[in-house]
């Protein structure tokens, strides 16, 4: 996967995934893939509309060719927690 150019400002990239593997559901798709940290991730991809079965499978061929950047802001910046109130006094 290329490297991230310029994500938009506040967004932080989670995991790459390359999927390995799709599965069909009713509603949707379930991509199983394994992240630059080896890690294993399963996405599952629901759909509001009606897919006949040539076209899942189409889609099917097409996603299990897919690699996913996944990229996250959070409403506020994630705060480090200190270990300090835990320590005890060195004597």
């Amino acid at each position: 996967m290329e490297p991230i150019k310029q994500a938009d400002e506040g967004y932080v990239s989670v995991v790459d995934i390359e999927v390995d593997s799709v599965k069909p559901e009713p509603s949707g798709f379930v991509l199983m893939g394994r992240g630059a940290d080896k890690a294993e991730y399963r996405l599952e991809m629901h759909l509001d509309i009606p897919v006949d079965r040539r076209t899942q499978t189409v889609l099917g061929e097409m996603l299990a060719q897919s690699e996913w950047r996944v990229l996250r802001r959070a409403p506020t910046p994630l705060r480090r927690q200190h270990a300090r109130k835990n320590r005890k006094p060195v004597a």
